[in-house]
């Protein structure tokens, strides 16, 4: 059985999808790129990076990293679960990953004695900001006091971001 739709229609209906991509592509190439980074990749960078992507609309490609890899805390996913935030789903990084990548803003969350071993991103990069937030990893007492820990921690990089996101509109 012949097809109904022309050539016309098919060439239409390509360039159409062509275009469509195009769009995405560039709503993509025009979002700002920023990569948190600390010592381990498990507590202050992956909420940043949670907290970013929420409130930032699509605006931002965020990422995090560290100078090593290890694993998301549990304490950090419960808090920002709390938030209505899942980072269940994100990974812990090494800044490795991202050699040779180009960003917006490295943003270093690191402070005390971790501030000594955080990463240098060492790619090309438009701004770099230093945030100094307590590890909260490092927390030390029952579980409710290392929470109430990893609660200020988190609502100290929240308003951080909130100021960023209002600076840059």
């Amino acid at each position: 059985m012949p097809s109904s739709k022309s050539v016309t229609d098919v060439i239409w209906t390509q360039s159409r999808r062509k275009r469509s991509e195009l769009l995405v592509r560039a709503h993509v190439s025009q979002a700002t790129r920023v990569l948190f980074l600390c010592e381990s990749n498990s507590c202050r960078s992956q909420m940043a990076e949670g907290i970013l992507k929420a409130l930032g609309g699509g605006r931002f490609e965020v990422k995090s990293a560290g100078a090593f890899a290890s694993s998301v805390h549990p304490l950090a996913i419960e808090v920002m679960a709390e938030l209505g935030i899942d980072i269940s789903g994100q990974r812990s990084k090494s800044l490795d990953e991202f050699i040779g990548e180009e960003f917006d803003y490295v943003i270093t969350v690191c402070a005390g004695h971790s501030k000594d071993i955080c990463p240098f991103f060492p790619g090309k990069v438009k701004h770099r900001l230093t945030w100094a937030f307590e590890d909260p990893a490092e927390a030390q007492g029952n579980e409710v006091q290392r929470l109430t820990v990893f609660r200020r921690v988190r609502d100290e990089i929240r308003a951080a971001i909130q100021q960023l996101i209002a600076e840059m509109t």
